[in-house]
């Protein structure tokens, strides 16, 4: 049971490495191509694409990691982002230190 919540603590965690947060992906884009576009402004870690397990279908939001801060900001002075004709709502996520965290063994 300890070896279940430590697994969710560190699935927490993960979340917390991403970079921006991107909402209003097309139902057509894949992580596949979302990298690819993402790569314009630097080198993409990670992209990761929640699927909805009884539909299919993404959930049309993502979370993208990128290797520096300046990618960060190279997104974000693009003053849009257009997939496929529809344009990309994207947020900075916020980082957060140690002393912030919420303490989740209480």
């Amino acid at each position: 049971m300890a070896a279940a919540s430590g697994a969710r603590a560190v699935g927490r965690r993960s979340r917390r490495l991403f970079d921006i947060f991107v909402a209003e992906v097309p139902w057509t884009v894949s992580s596949k191509e979302l990298k690819e576009y993402f790569s314009q402004f630097g080198s993409v870690q990670r992209c990761q694409l929640p699927f909805d397990k009884d539909t299919g279908f993404h959930r049309r939001y993502c979370w993208i990691k990128f290797s520096t801060p300046q990618d960060v900001q190279n997104v974000f002075q693009k003053d849009s982002h257009i997939l496929e004709g529809a344009k990309l709502a994207i947020k900075q996520e916020p980082q957060r230190r140690r002393s912030q965290r919420k303490n989740w063994s209480e």
